[in-house]
């Protein structure tokens, strides 16, 4: 009888010391890292999708295609293209208006999710983001230049960096796209960043050693939007950030299946940004 009791102790040992992972039914927990909720696996999965493989927005191989374009205080509406001019890269650019637009102007945004974790991994080896690919985009559709960074998505948040090269670099200021669960209407949470003086630019704004954006966000509303995908349910979520530099804004519109399918951005110098998703593009 003592044996069997002891065996019985065991085993209920056994199962109360089973991680929790096992105890969610998941191969994942989820931590706060900087206000945002991120996946943390198991030690025994190295699949290298394994950031990838149960989102829902963000699906491996999906394109969204937005256009957009750049509205100054007084209502003109410009876009821009590569100036090999300006030796710097990052700001080796220059404003178009629209009616000068030609084959090198930049009109539309790609942004790809792509399968694995390179090239981060290999710098960073706990990376645990998706993978997203930066195209931007001539009237042509070639891509003179891109770059790639990344979106969390998972049950508690979808976070994401908002296209951040040449004229984009502008909306390193605003807030970042990011709705958080329950996703209901009155919703709110807050979030920061460091953010260094390389991202400042004569154009808009510069300043000395690094600013905390300090953000916060609400779901507004829920309403219906008339898209190119036709009319669909999207939340509204309002967002402001504010440094010792100055405030800035942010309207976006989320769908689950379609993402963030209007960004439209109030910048540092009181400029507009306005992003709109055109196409998405699924893996068959």
């Amino acid at each position: 009888m003592k044996s069997l009791l002891n065996f019985v102790v065991l085993i209920f040992t056994m199962i109360s010391c089973k991680s929790d992972f096992s105890k969610n039914s998941k191969d994942y927990k989820l931590i706060q890292e900087d206000g945002i909720s991120v996946e943390v696996f198991d030690s025994t999965v190295t699949d290298e999708n394994r950031y990838t493989s149960n989102n829902i927005t963000f699906k491996k191989h999906t394109e969204f295609i937005y256009s957009y374009k750049h509205i100054t205080t007084n209502g003109a509406v410009y876009f821009f293209e590569e100036d090999h001019n300006i030796d710097d890269w990052r700001h080796a650019w220059k404003f178009v208006n629209s009616d000068s637009i030609n084959e090198n102007s930049i009109l539309k945004v790609r942004i790809k999710v792509r399968p694995g974790l390179q090239p981060f991994i290999a710098q960073i080896p706990d990376y645990n983001q998706t993978i997203l690919q930066y195209d931007y985009l001539t009237k042509n559709e070639e891509s003179p230049f891109n770059s790639v960074s990344g979106v969390i998505e998972n049950e508690n948040n979808i976070w994401m960096h908002p296209p951040r090269d040449k004229y984009f670099r502008i909306l390193e200021l605003n807030p970042f796209p990011f709705i958080k669960a329950p996703f209901k209407v009155g919703n709110k949470w807050d979030w920061s960043l460091k953010i260094g003086s390389a991202w400042g630019d004569q154009r808009w704004k510069t300043w000395r050693g690094a600013i905390e954006n300090k953000y916060n966000y609400k779901i507004t509303s829920k309403k219906k939007l008339n898209t190119k995908f036709g009319k669909i349910e999207c939340y509204e979520i309002q967002a402001g950030a504010t440094s010792r530099i100055g405030k800035t804004k942010l309207t976006a519109l989320f769908n689950p299946e379609y993402g963030f399918v209007e960004l439209r951005y109030t910048n540092i110098d009181g400029s507009k940004t306005m992003l709109k998703l055109e196409e998405l593009i699924k893996e068959q």
